[in-house]
């Protein structure tokens, strides 16, 4: 069966040109060896018309279109200096069209930033987009309130954590994407042979074989382009015009969330980790004006977060090794919201619509199950003691509905509930918050287990451990797969939430690296680089969540529940919770606008009321409240058809009629650009620098974490006190962008100050720092000293390099070498010479010198990969009975091997 590969887009760059009439739209690929044209016209005042005529341009053929354009849209052909064809902007994507009042708009993405890579795909942040109105002047019909929705429009801040990829489906886990690789497609296209071919046939040079002219028949590969997930996905409704028009290497799509990567050095082997959240586009909005679950079971403060760890050392998806986990974070599904007119701090909590049977939790765990499988658990934040009744309320309503859901499911895949009153249990002296939830977490990891695309090693049956036996998931010859999920929340699914989250990844990332053979044992300490590293990447995800609903960053972190956070904390916690109030109190509704504009729940009309005119919102997000439905759904049979025949494994990765529809798949060379990662990688085409390259300033384990002192383990899983860190457990983000600065302009830096200067410092830092800053600075800016008459033409150069060189190598290889050490190089080089002498006169023989024949009897043999040696059974058994004596039971002796005993202690003792 040949082998799978995902498409790359053929537009990743493109510019706009525009004439009077219309606006010519050309993409090209990395490589710039494959055009697209999209016409779009500009003398229509309302309406959107694009003309896509699917054919692929060279170079030469794009330039003379231009060029005829040019001369043919000129007011008089004589005139070389007056242009025709203008050039617009240049951009890297299309976020969408949308309307208001008027005509059209495209919004572009004029600027791009890198931020993360999984198996040599790039992985993009929005910079910044340009927003240009289609219509031409004279044919525009003003109305005076088009620029008050462009205003509110332009309020989502795009260049704020949305996220794309040419190259990789952000909308789906990594586990979906793998597994999408390796389903059996030979069937599917032998009954509908794929429409999706190029139009014009492919030239030689674009499809050069290097086996071809040896009559080698070319493999061939399926190229694999499935349907996003749209519920993560933000431009889904500004695309949904065109979709079905232009070709589908002009459709990007878009998530809202966060993006975050760091390399994890293990004694130099490359380890990237990878945090990625997906925000969901239904019932989105700000924290007091969404809350609970919308009519379709859609929840507020919805987010999919998926860790992937993978060696960075092979890109290959299929002959890398990737693990991922993925957990879920998301309000209370019920009918439940907040009343914010009373302008308190904690507005009181009210059940807005009876829900005796848990429709709307049915639909939600029903969504969930189809996504992850079973077992689906859920982990309640939320307090049980209170004074007066507050959050207490969601929990009396949820533990219901999860009873009832569970009646009428089969008992292996039932709904797990715990609930854990985490705030009371920091109050607590006696209990450590953390301990409990790592005992939380290494249970919900064993039942749902997590995903890795290669087999287990072979030491792990040699050297078997308790709890990788006891781990759960679902286990194929090839993989391991990820069945169900955790489903956390509290009640704003912010604080608690993200540090619960953490202690959960920081679980799985054990799994993931013992899987992996990274680590000897499948558990993780706190205080080493690695937890750290993983720590700071949470922080980032938990601020950048928490702005997007709350207003403000995180206000409790894991620092406050382990309890070694710094009395300045707090004030800080009081700034954060301050600010939350400001902007929930001010700012939200003018944000939920913007959201509902840019997710078109509301599209602007002349026949209905302005979305300032609105009193709520309600209306927009829960469609079906006004309307009778005709399907009404079971409540004993809730779940939807043919997921109960799937589980565990969840329904969308099953290769099912219903699932291969939504997959467009081709036959293509296996050097086919489209499915060259190989290109999209390392770009032979473009000069590029290891300065500008990503992998080079991503946060780095050994630089920021590692200590900066000699003779230190460079172990990332060592734990050390925080006076020994290169970096300190809790400094600021201020001060990694100054540490980072500092080493971007160490070649360009002033001399140090003077000893008065330097012992006018502060005194409160400890001798470790102060000898780690030390070293720092005379590795980054020269160093004046003191010097002898005869050394007085010594540069200050010279000498901090031998300073260098001493403190990495411990000696001054400046210095020149004694006489013995050079009698035993001249030795040494003497040997050389003699050893490889080869008289002129003597025949040399080419097969004599170079020795192709295999050395190694194993038939795969790879850090990567390793086939079990083939071995007699007398040998395995003294390996047997050798790991069990190490472990303790010692097998009887035979009557030999009593003999051989005697013989030696009489040999050796009497």
């Amino acid at each position: 069966m040949p082998r799978a590969a995902s498409i790359i887009s053929g537009i990743q760059r493109m510019v706009l040109y525009e004439t009077r009439a219309r606006y010519f739209l050309v993409g090209n690929n990395q490589a710039e060896t494959r055009h697209r044209v999209l016409k779009i016209d500009r003398t229509e005042p309302k309406d959107l018309v694009i003309i896509d005529d699917k054919h692929v341009y060279t170079q030469h053929e794009v330039r003379d279109l231009l060029g005829r354009l040019d001369l043919g849209n000129r007011t008089k052909i004589s005139q070389k200096g007056s242009s025709g064809l203008s050039r617009a902007v240049s951009a890297y994507g299309i976020v969408g069209f949308v309307r208001f009042l008027e005509g059209y708009y495209i919004v572009l993405i004029t600027k791009r930033r890198k931020v993360a890579d999984i198996g040599g795909r790039a992985i993009y942040k929005i910079e910044d987009t340009s927003m240009i109105y289609i219509p031409n002047d004279s044919v525009r019909v003003a109305h005076p309130d088009e620029a008050r929705y462009v205003r509110i429009f332009q309020n989502m801040d795009l260049s704020s954590n949305f996220y794309f990829s040419y190259s990789y489906d952000l909308s789906h886990s990594l586990q979906y994407n793998l597994t999408l690789l390796q389903r059996p497609y030979d069937p599917w296209l032998s009954e509908a042979p794929s429409t999706e071919e190029e139009v014009h046939p492919q030239s030689k040079q674009d499809s050069f074989d290097i086996f071809e002219d040896e009559g080698v028949p070319t493999q061939v590969v399926y190229g694999v382009q499935n349907e996003p997930y749209y519920k993560y996905v933000w431009n889904g409704k500004l695309l949904e015009r065109v979709k079905d028009i232009v070709h589908p290497d002009w459709l990007m799509y878009i998530i809202h969330g966060f993006c975050g990567q760091s390399k994890l050095l293990i004694y130099g082997r490359p380890v990237h980790i990878t945090l990625i959240a997906r925000r969901s586009s239904k019932f989105a909005g700000t924290r007091f004006l969404k809350r609970g679950a919308n009519c379709e079971g859609d929840v507020a403060n919805e987010v999919e977060t998926e860790q992937i760890v993978h060696d960075a050392s092979v890109t290959s998806f299929t002959a890398g090794s990737y693990s991922s986990y993925v957990q879920v974070r998301g309000s209370v599904p019920l009918y439940w919201s907040q009343d914010i007119s009373t302008m308190m701090p904690k507005p009181p909590i009210r059940l807005d619509q009876a829900d005796p049977y848990a429709h709307v939790a049915a639909l939600h765990f029903d969504q969930m199950l189809q996504r992850f499988g079973s077992p689906i658990i859920i982990l309640n934040l939320v307090k049980k003691r209170e004074k007066r009744k507050h959050e207490k309320i969601l929990s009396e309503e949820l533990y219901p509905a999860v009873i009832n859901l569970n009646q009428f499911l089969p008992p292996d895949h039932c709904i797990d509930y715990i609930a854990w009153d985490m705030a009371r249990y920091t109050k607590s002296k006696l209990c450590n918050v953390l301990d409990r939830l790592s005992m939380i977490a290494e249970n919900v990891v064993k039942r749902t287990g997590f995903f890795i695309n290669r087999p287990e090693f072979y030491c792990h049956t040699l050297r078997p451990d308790d709890r990788w036996g006891d781990l759960g998931g679902h286990i194929t010859t090839r993989e391991r797969v990820q069945t169900g999920v955790l489903r956390t929340n509290c009640v704003d699914c912010l604080d608690r939430t993200n540090t619960a989250q953490f202690m959960v990844g920081k679980c799985a990332l054990a799994y993931q690296l013992y899987a992996l053979g990274l680590i000897d044992k499948p558990k993780l300490q706190f205080d080493t680089d690695c937890v750290r590293l993983f720590e700071e990447l949470y922080e980032d995800h938990g601020d950048t969540l928490s702005l997007q609903y709350g207003g403000s960053q995180l206000v409790h972190r894991v620092k406050t529940y382990r309890k070694i956070a710094p009395w300045t904390q707090h004030s800080k916690d009081i700034m954060q919770t301050l600010s939350r109030y400001y902007s929930n109190a001010f700012s939200d509704a003018d944000r939920q606008d913007a959201i509902n504009l840019f997710l078109q729940v509301y599209e602007p009309s002349e026949s209905k009321p302005h979305l300032w005119e609105l009193p709520t919102d309600f209306y927009l997000h829960q469609r079906s409240t006004m309307a009778l439905l005709q399907d009404r759904r079971s409540y004993t049979l809730w779940w939807s058809e043919g997921i109960l025949s799937s589980l565990p494994v969840a329904y969308d990765e099953v290769s099912c009629e219903d699932n291969m529809k939504k997959i467009k798949v081709k036959r293509v060379n296996q050097f086919d650009e489209s499915i060259d990662v190989y290109t999209e990688f390392f770009k032979p085409y473009e000069l590029t620098s290891f300065d500008d390259k990503f992998c080079i300033s991503m946060t780095n384990s050994a630089r920021e974490f590692m200590p900066k002192t000699v003779g230190v383990d460079p172990s990332p899983f060592t734990v050390r006190k925080p006076e020994e860190t290169g970096k300190s457990v809790l400094s600021s983000k201020s001060s990694k962008e100054e540490t980072l600065l500092q080493r971007k302009t160490a070649a360009s830096a002033p001399p140090p100050p003077s000893e008065e200067a330097i012992s006018s410092t502060s005194e409160d830092d400890s001798e470790d720092d102060r000898d780690d800053d030390g070293s720092v600075s005379q590795r980054s800016t020269p160093v004046k000293l003191l010097t002898e008459p005869g050394e007085s033409g010594r540069t200050q150069e010279e000498t901090q390099q031998q300073l260098v060189n001493k403190d990495l190598y411990g000696l001054n290889l400046a210095k020149f070498p004694s006489e013995t050490d050079l009698l035993i190089y001249e030795r040494f080089a003497h040997l050389g010479e003699n050893q490889h002498k080869v008289e002129r006169t003597e025949h040399i023989t080419l097969a004599n010198i170079i020795c192709l024949e295999p050395v190694s009897c194993f038939s795969d043999d790879s850090v990567y990969g390793l086939s079990p040696p083939q071995v007699d059974r007398d040998s395995r058994d003294v390996f047997e009975s050798h790991v069990m004596a190490g472990q303790g039971q010692v097998r009887a002796l035979c009557r030999d091997d009593v003999l051989m005993y005697r013989e030696y202690v009489k040999n050796r003792y009497m």
